[in-house]
């Protein structure tokens, strides 16, 4: 950041491979150290109470070395009390949580970071299959995206997958936002530890362990 003639002017690091959107990544280590990449930006915000509020893959940039940086932070907001509200309609619609579009879904309650978990899922997938992982796509209607994502069950990974991707993704998009895993938990689940592609060894035998149990229904 620096003055020139009076302006302030912000110089910023070239991401000189451009954002994710619309890439096809299969290979599951790849995807691994991409997703180990953002989950770390992600805690990284969220131990300072920011949220970014719209992760989606134009929104992750890539260098030549493959780094990649999370970008945009034009609707992001800084909580000053952790059960802040921050759901306000902002950010793009397609890769929102079932929550924040319709609070009655978790009585009007919203976590901005498990928000940003949902999203990241949303993303990562996205990049497995090389298509928006909801079967209306993501330049349908605006009622018919809402509805998918607001009523019908999360997507997920295909079988073709390994059981560690599987299961990571399950972790990101539960309907249940208290279900969701932090990014802290989920630098530590074996798809991301073990490097993806199946190769932490007697992970599965472990999985289940990671996600909590679901909250009782109410009365």
């Amino acid at each position: 950041m620096f003055d020139h003639n009076g302006e302030i002017e912000v110089l910023l690091e070239l991401m000189d491979g451009g954002s994710l959107e619309g890439q096809l990544i299969q290979n599951e280590k790849t995807l691994s150290d991409l997703a180990k990449q953002i989950l770390s930006g992600l805690a990284y915000l969220h131990r300072r109470k920011i949220v970014h509020r719209d992760i989606k893959p134009s929104n992750l940039l890539i260098n030549g070395r493959n780094q990649v940086k999370i970008a945009d932070f034009g609707v992001s907001r800084i909580l000053e009390q952790t059960m802040d509200p921050c759901n306000s309609s902002v950010g793009t619609i397609a890769y929102m949580s079932p929550e924040r579009i319709n609070t009655d879904l978790n009585h009007g309650q919203y976590d901005g970071y498990a928000g940003d978990i949902w999203s990241l899922g949303v993303s990562i997938l996205e990049f497995y299959m090389g298509r928006f992982p909801f079967s209306v796509g993501r330049q349908g209607d605006w009622a018919s995206l809402m509805w998918a994502i607001c009523m019908s069950q999360p997507p997920e990974a295909p079988p073709t997958a390994s059981r560690e991707f599987r299961h990571f993704i399950s972790c990101c998009l539960q309907r249940d936002p208290s279900r969701r895993l932090s990014a802290v938990q989920l630098l530590q689940h074996p798809f991301i530890s073990g490097n993806g592609g199946g190769q932490a060894q007697q992970a599965h035998q472990n999985l289940h362990h990671l996600l909590p149990p679901p909250r009782p229904l109410p009365s």
